[in-house]
């Protein structure tokens, strides 16, 4: 039985890590999580805020993913798109999705990211 969905993993090109934290961290407000040696040996970089966890793995051959992407819940939708472009980040809104606010933006590597909030009416999500 699934329970959870434990992290998504994006992938990024070779020495991409300090745009990547710069990022995540600086600009989405991530805290950077330290890899296991074995595994930070291999590059890229982990990030987590509440639930939600991030990995970025460093693949030869980079191609940004451009259609697959994760969708990142938020609060204050207005704000979090704000600042993302205050940034520098793209930010693409899409009114297509019934009962949410939502954008699209993207990483520094070019990866495709999903913002989120449910409207005002929407229920809340069970548990």
């Amino acid at each position: 039985m699934l329970t959870a969905v434990d992290h998504v993993q994006l992938a990024a090109p070779p020495d991409s890590e300090e745009r990547l934290r710069a990022f995540y961290s600086g600009v989405l407000g991530m805290t950077e999580v330290k890899k296991p040696p074995a595994l930070a040996a291999r590059g890229g970089c982990w990030f987590e805020a509440g639930e939600v966890r991030l990995h970025l793995g460093v693949e030869d051959g980079f191609r940004p993913a451009r259609k697959a992407h994760p969708g990142l819940r938020v609060t204050g939708i207005e704000a979090y798109a704000a600042r993302l472009t205050t940034h520098g980040a793209p930010v693409t809104w899409d009114d297509s999705l019934p009962g949410h606010r939502r954008f699209y933006s993207e990483d520094p590597v070019g990866n495709r990211l999903e913002f989120l909030e449910p409207s005002a009416a929407m229920p809340a999500p069970r548990a």
